[in-house]
């Protein structure tokens, strides 16, 4: 497969700068998924390793050779789009042999059969080889789309949101299926998508963009738990991570709507009354009575096995996770703390986590 590296890629758009001296290392066989809203340079980073996009400055690598100036049918990679790029009039068997009838190929006739067959039955749509790809439903289109790019056994998968366009169970069903099919090719996927619970069930590594840079790079666990800014902390986690303006005095962290409550995070002896900001997972959050601080309940969600729960105290909307079976009424006052221990401290006016800053 391929070790994709980018290597301070800029690219530029008249004077509108889409990628900020870009740097990214994506290993053989890893799932990468770049996660980021519109605009923040999803596309235009797939773009560019696939060779549609020249960058203004910079190099993109692929198993050690630079192949920035290659173009894309050069640089054998597959690209999956959102919208499904099959030919209506076509036979889904039609669609999954044409890139394989491609004169540059010259693959034999028994064996586009036999990629044909195993590809079908990877992707279970056996029964629909002979219908025509307008009678397909769209998760169904979706997996042929895919079957065409796995068919011609590309060095990379880049795949742009392909997912979006479908309900959420074929979604949910489909990212499933796309995390086994990576598996079990050993190929490298880089996935790009806006949706962080698509990036935290299916990325070995995520990539955070913003603005055209990218933020941090880690392992999903590594991005939830130890995000290296707000705008990190904010983007990861449904619902996002708990911040609160405050600042540290005896270790309790006081906070600007009255709250004082234990830390013992390791912040370093020079963050007494400076200007922080507090981070706290809705599930590090704890209702009990006796707890140090006090809330009313604003909003509670109910989700099957738990409960979201929406506390306020002064102007503050504060989220907690609790167990299914804890009874709360709406304006009811509670007690509430936080596990100490996970509190991830930023510096109030860079958003940067004391962790990260050095």
């Amino acid at each position: 497969m391929a070790h994709i590296q980018l290597k301070g890629i800029t690219k530029t758009f008249g004077k509108h700068a889409a990628l900020k001296d870009l740097d990214l290392d994506i290993k053989d066989g890893e799932f990468f998924v770049l996660l980021g809203q519109t605009g923040a340079g999803k596309t235009t980073t797939l773009r560019v390793v696939a060779g549609l996009e020249k960058p203004s400055a910079g190099r993109v690598i692929i198993d050690g050779q630079d192949m920035t100036d290659w173009g894309a049918a050069e640089r054998d990679v597959a690209l999956v789009l959102q919208q499904y790029s099959l030919y209506p009039r076509y036979t889904v068997r039609e669609n999954l042999e044409f890139p394989l009838k491609s004169p540059s190929r010259r693959v034999e006739a028994a064996e586009i059969k036999e990629r044909v067959d195993r590809v079908a039955k990877t992707l279970r749509i056996e029964h629909l080889l002979d219908r025509k790809t307008d009678r397909l439903s769209g998760g169904e289109m979706q997996r042929v789309s895919i079957g065409r790019a796995i068919v011609r056994k590309p060095r990379v998968f880049l795949m742009d949101e392909p997912l979006s366009a479908l309900d959420a169970k074929l979604r949910e069903a489909l990212r499933t299926e796309l995390k086994n099919l990576q598996m079990n090719l050993g190929a490298t996927f880089l996935f790009v998508t806006h949706d962080q619970i698509e990036a935290m069930s299916m990325g070995d590594k995520i990539g955070v963009l913003n603005n055209g840079q990218l933020v941090q790079t880690g392992t999903p666990q590594e991005i939830y738990s130890n995000p290296k800014n707000t705008f990190v902390a904010r983007s990861v986690g449904s619902p996002p991570m708990n911040l609160i303006d405050g600042k540290l005095a005896g270790g309790e962290a006081i906070m600007l709507e009255g709250l004082k409550l234990p830390i013992t995070s390791p912040v370093g002896g020079t963050s007494e009354g400076r200007s922080l900001t507090f981070g706290v997972r809705p599930e590090d959050v704890v209702l009990e009575s006796g707890a140090p601080a006090e809330a009313r309940v604003h909003d509670v969600e109910n989700h099957g096995v738990e409960k979201i729960v929406t506390l306020r105290t002064g102007e503050k909307l504060i989220h907690a996770t609790v167990p299914a079976q804890v009874e709360l009424k709406l304006d009811e006052a509670v007690r509430f703390g936080w596990n100490s221990e996970k509190v991830v401290v930023f510096d109030g006016s860079s958003g940067i986590s004391l962790r990260h800053a050095g």
